[in-house]
């Protein structure tokens, strides 16, 4: 069963992996920087997967928070449970 569901990431070049890193950024991100300056242009980065843009809108925020954004907005992080 493993092995199947390995072939199936394979399968898909990452895409899973990296719509979840999105989702958990952006509940991340919804809850604790909704009021920021950029925030909905951060959002919109996102998703497009414009990284340079994401990181962009983010430079005037507290650096904690964006630098905690950017390393959950990373597709290969491993997280609890995984």
């Amino acid at each position: 069963m493993r092995r199947l569901v390995d072939e199936a990431r394979r399968a898909d070049s990452g895409q899973t992996d990296r719509k979840a890193a999105h989702e958990r950024t952006y509940r991340l991100l919804s809850g604790l920087a909704g009021n920021f300056p950029g925030y909905e242009e951060a959002i919109h980065a996102l998703f497009a997967g414009a990284d340079k843009a994401f990181a962009g809108r983010m430079a005037v925020w507290p650096p904690d928070v964006r630098d905690y954004a950017l390393a959950l907005a990373q597709p290969n992080l491993k997280t609890e449970g995984s």
